[in-house]
């Protein structure tokens, strides 16, 4: 398990170091190639895909947002999104990374989020709690507790005006990032994360096992976690009265 970690940090690290040293403009342009998921892949997706395919199909089967399934005939599969967040990245809006998850059995054992932005990886596995470190050190960041959250997140509000109206009228504050594996990681630091549309494994594996311990609910077109049954309840509730 510590190899796997170490070995998707040093991808992360490396992707890190590219897009802040490196990328041009080709990079965030789109090559007009339909990724698994559906989107024209950027020429970023496809480099970061093939950095962490480098350093991780050794340990089983990758499925990847951009070239879908690929067997290695292994017991262990990998999930990744290359970048989480590609919009942000091609608009220069400093919220967007990585997720990793690592399935055994058809659980998830253990996952890795890195937010490139700002450097910070974070990394869980069914033994441990979150760890949070800055990527370009390897240092351990202090991973305090918010008490009072703020707000919440609702990923892809854009996509239902009538729940945002709803929550409007409850004075329910809330972002829209755009970066659902993200939001999942630090949902704690939020009153919710709230998100609505296709819910693909590559999109949110890693994220709903770093929310494991949190009140979570999933159905086919939303998924809500809130550490808060308070709020979890008043989410879930202004959705089933929609």
């Amino acid at each position: 398990m510590n190899a796997f970690i170490q070995d998707c940090i040093k991808a992360n690290k490396q992707i890190y170091e590219y897009i802040h040293t490196h990328m041009s403009s080709t990079d965030i342009k789109t090559t007009g190639n339909i990724g698994f998921g559906g989107d024209d892949s950027l020429t970023i997706d496809l480099k970061a895909e093939s950095i962490f395919i480098n350093h991780l199909n050794k340990y089983g089967n990758i499925f990847s947002e951009e070239s879908g399934y690929i067997s290695s005939n292994k017991k262990i599969n990998i999930i990744i999104d290359p970048i989480d967040g590609s919009d942000n990245l091609a608009s220069n809006l400093p919220y967007y990374g990585t997720s990793v998850a690592l399935e055994e059995n058809n659980k998830i054992i253990a996952a890795v989020i890195c937010n490139l932005a700002t450097g910070i990886i974070s990394y869980k596995t069914k033994d441990s709690g979150i760890e949070k470190l800055e990527l370009k050190t390897l240092k351990p960041i202090n991973n305090f507790k918010i008490e009072n959250s703020k707000f919440g997140i609702f990923e892809r509000a854009y996509t239902h005006p009538k729940l945002c109206q709803k929550l409007f009228n409850k004075n329910i504050k809330y972002r829209s990032l755009g970066a659902i594996a993200l939001s999942l990681c630090d949902a704690r630091n939020y009153k919710f994360v709230l998100f609505h549309g296709s819910l693909r494994q590559f999109d949110i594996a890693a994220g709903v096992f770093m929310c494991e311990e949190l009140n979570l609910y999933q159905n086919d077109e939303f998924l809500i976690v809130a550490k808060s049954i308070y709020d979890f309840n008043l989410i879930k509730d202004t959705i089933n009265k929609l």
